[in-house]
């Protein structure tokens, strides 16, 4: 049995540019009497239909994709998008986010795309083999951390990004025992938080703070995704 999702949009034309960027090939367009669109990778398969006046900021357009490794297809999608687009587009519509675990998904880590239409395509593992094979990521323990997790539920599986602000605006204030490494994470997704909602003023001040951080050769090391993603925002949402 083969299922395909059919989501909206504006543009068939704009989808056709994005996701080409991230390697799908298209198998179909029609542009009258109504627009429609086929992309397809070797993972997905993904259809579209083009609607006068669709505002995709209103999009409840959406879709799980399961695959093998979600860190290679992230990789090939951002590989792509800068190719495309000179940056991966970390605010705004479209964008993408990095892979983290979900705590409302078991721990499991997956990413989400918002592509021009607006629509989530929500990445995740296929499902882990018998219990005893299984392998879920350690459950984060310290305070600032833990709120993270569910900041991250709140606006990259829920799509409430002033609540996913407010609680970690919350905790950073608050908690003052956090490593170095946990407040770099913090930050560094406060600040993406904070483009996505306009607000370059407190991606300034949350990157500026994530810069000022003292880190050792290990945390730099571990943190390297993380400084890169915070490096990008400086370069392209605040320029």
């Amino acid at each position: 049995m083969t299922v395909i999702p059919l989501l909206p949009c504006a543009s068939i034309d704009d989808m056709l540019e994005f996701y080409s960027a991230l390697g799908f090939e298209r198998t179909y367009r029609q542009a009258k009497p109504n627009p429609y669109l086929a992309m397809r990778r070797p993972e997905v398969e993904l259809h579209f239909f083009g609607m006068p006046g669709f505002d995709p900021q209103e999009s409840y357009g959406s879709c799980i994709v399961r695959v093998p490794d979600v860190g290679a297809l992230h990789r090939a999608f951002a590989d792509g998008l800068r190719a495309a687009y000179g940056k991966v587009p970390l605010a705004g519509i479209p964008r993408m986010t990095r892979p983290r675990p979900r705590k409302n998904v078991g721990g499991l880590s997956g990413f989400s795309v918002v592509d021009p239409g607006g629509n989530w395509i929500r990445v995740f593992p296929e499902p882990p083999g018998p219990p005893a094979q299984a392998s879920t990521p350690p459950a984060a323990t310290g305070r600032l951390a833990r709120t993270l997790e569910n900041a991250v539920v709140q606006a990259d599986s829920h799509g409430d990004l002033e609540q996913a602000a407010k609680i970690l605006d919350g905790a950073l204030a608050r908690v003052t025992d956090a490593s170095p490494a946990e407040r770099v994470e913090a930050l560094a997704y406060r600040a993406e938080l904070a483009l996505s909602l306009e607000d370059r003023g407190r991606a300034a001040e949350a990157l500026g703070e994530l810069a000022a951080i003292p880190l050792t050769d290990d945390d730099r090391e571990r943190l390297a995704e993380t400084l890169a993603t915070a490096e990008e925002l400086r370069r392209h949402g605040l320029t």
